[in-house]
């Protein structure tokens, strides 16, 4: 009875909020899947060589070991120092953000994955970058989305890029992630943003994927944050996202009377686009 008293635009916000939690259980899905995965590998190296240096005496043998057990409690330290950072990036307010050090901390989390599937990651800042108004979990949220989908696109061995740039022209700070998998046909780029599309039967091996609210989200955080993402992709070589964001500008320092202030130094397919 309830229902029947909402006018259409209700039913819209109502639906809308629907598809928002949904989309955030599938972020969260997602990245406990992730974080589960990279800390069995880290337990697993540690009780191995723990065996090991209980079977074996000899001071080589347990050296090693040893060796092995102390840099997988440093992986374990940095998984969890990226999964705090995570955690305390969850607030709802636009906050000057650090991009570069947002995706390296997201990073750290796919480092295993990406190794497993012998995925060669580069990642690239050209110059010095502004920081951007951003709420960081969410754009973490993209990150993790995106090369999560670039990985699955590849079969084994292939290429992943990552690049951050600024254009002080307009302002914007763009991120470029390209890979070079499968690609998509132009009838499945027009399709890729729609709520629960997907190309995928459900989760792949790794238990991640195939819900379809993950480029969902993924435009509408981008939206949210006043950017725009444009998708090129062909088939049998790869997608390519493009992501513009307006850089935070610098306030000028004030001038002191009395003083000079001299010139200041310039620091030096298939397509969809989503505004």
């Amino acid at each position: 009875m309830a229902d029947q008293q909402l006018t259409p635009e209700d039913q819209i916000r109502f639906l809308q909020k629907q598809l928002n939690e949904a989309q955030k259980m599938a972020a969260l899905g997602e990245l406990v899947s992730t974080t589960t995965h990279e800390f069995n590998n880290v337990l697993m190296t540690v009780i191995n060589y723990a065996k090991m240096g209980l079977r074996h005496e000899d001071e080589p043998t347990r050296t090693k070991s040893f060796t092995r057990i102390l840099d997988a409690g440093e992986r374990a330290a940095k998984i969890t120092a990226s999964i705090l950072g995570m955690a305390r990036n969850r607030s709802d307010e636009l906050e000057p953000t650090d991009l570069p050090k947002l995706i390296e901390d997201a990073l750290v989390l796919l480092e295993r994955e990406m190794s497993r599937y012998r995925i060669h990651l580069e990642f690239q800042v050209d110059g010095e970058v502004p920081k951007i108004m951003a709420i960081g979990n969410q754009l973490q949220q993209v990150v993790l989305n995106l090369l999560i989908n670039s990985r699955q696109a590849i079969e084994t061995g292939g290429e992943i890029q990552i690049r951050i740039s600024h254009d002080p022209a307009d302002h914007h700070v763009t991120l470029f992630i390209r890979d070079n998998g499968c690609g998509m046909t132009q009838e499945t780029l027009r399709k890729i943003f729609d709520p629960y599309f997907s190309t995928k039967d459900g989760p792949d091996e790794s238990g991640k994927g195939g819900t379809g609210l993950g480029l969902s989200a993924c435009r509408d955080i981008i939206q949210k944050h006043s950017g725009r993402v444009r998708v090129e992709s062909s088939v049998g070589k790869g997608t390519a996202f493009t992501i513009k964001f307006p850089a935070v500008q610098e306030t000028p320092a004030p001038t002191v009377l009395g003083s000079f202030a001299g010139p200041s130094a310039s620091t030096t397919e298939s397509t969809q686009t989503i505004n």
